[in-house]
């Protein structure tokens, strides 16, 4: 379960860097009922924020970075962006983007792991992140596709201190590694990871990425949505025991993202 109380570790933030802002604007928009507002006022296409329901929950800018692929950037809560930036070089990472102040907002920064899956870090300021999640037309779960399982937990856990669980996946598909925030509870599960072959990962080069999952209300109407408007599914609509049903989809601009209808409790 995602929150939006900015504990450390947890996922606090994401934004999506594409080719072409007021396309992906309408898109999500069709999809997840999602309201873009832009930064500069107007018709501003450089970048700007995504509203449901009125709360903010993300943010959407124009890819800039010559041969980088659009795809979403999933930020984490730290207390001290430069001590965990030195964590994340003790332990084999590379800095993309080095601590920076954004304003009075907060402090972020962007790093590679030591496998090249991206992520970044946010120490709040007056900005603690998203306003919405686990909630329809939100953020609810985390996801990193990696080549090595056993290294990235080892990463992470040094970087985040999280926690880890092995579970193994339905009909004998490998094992799934469920992520919690270190000093909460279970059910503050925030995410999981999984190991998969190099081609597999084809949409990131065959380096390991992470992607987000969307609650949504009706997975199979946000597909038919996703494919009214431009996008494509990668995988399903499928049902997850105990999971729910969901769809892995890919935008206009080829960005992954997941859509799921929890199961009830």
């Amino acid at each position: 379960m995602i929150t939006t109380d900015a504990a450390p570790g947890s996922p606090c933030w994401l934004d999506l860097g594409t080719p072409d802002v007021r396309a992906t604007a309408a898109f999500y928009g069709a999809v997840l009922g999602w309201e873009y507002e832009s930064m500069g006022g107007g018709e501003d296409l450089d970048g700007g924020m995504f509203r449901k329901d009125g709360k903010i929950v993300g943010g959407l800018g124009r890819l800039t970075e010559e041969g980088a692929r659009s795809a979403w950037m999933i930020y984490f809560t730290v207390a001290d962006a430069d001590a965990t930036t030195q964590a994340v070089e003790r332990a084999g990472g590379t800095v993309r983007v080095a601590p920076r102040d954004l304003d009075d907002w907060g402090r972020m920064a962007q790093f590679d792991d030591p496998l090249g899956g991206q992520f970044a870090i946010w120490q709040p300021g007056k900005n603690a992140g998203f306003e919405l999640a686990d909630e329809p037309g939100s953020l609810s779960w985390t996801e990193l596709y990696t080549l090595d399982a056993a290294a990235a937990q080892e990463f992470y856990g040094g970087v985040f201190d999280w926690r880890f669980g092995d579970m193994p996946m339905p009909g004998g598909g490998g094992t799934y590694t469920l992520i919690t925030p270190a000093g909460l509870p279970e059910e503050r599960m925030q995410g999981g990871l999984m190991e998969l072959p190099a081609e597999h990962l084809a949409l990131a080069g065959g380096r390991p990425y992470w992607h987000p999952v969307f609650n949504v209300v009706d997975c199979d109407a946000a597909v038919a949505k996703v494919t009214e408007n431009g996008g494509s599914v990668q995988m399903g609509p499928d049902d997850a025991e105990g999971v729910g049903r969901l769809a892995v989809c890919l935008d206009p601009s080829g960005a992954d993202f997941v859509v799921l209808t929890p199961s009830e409790s």
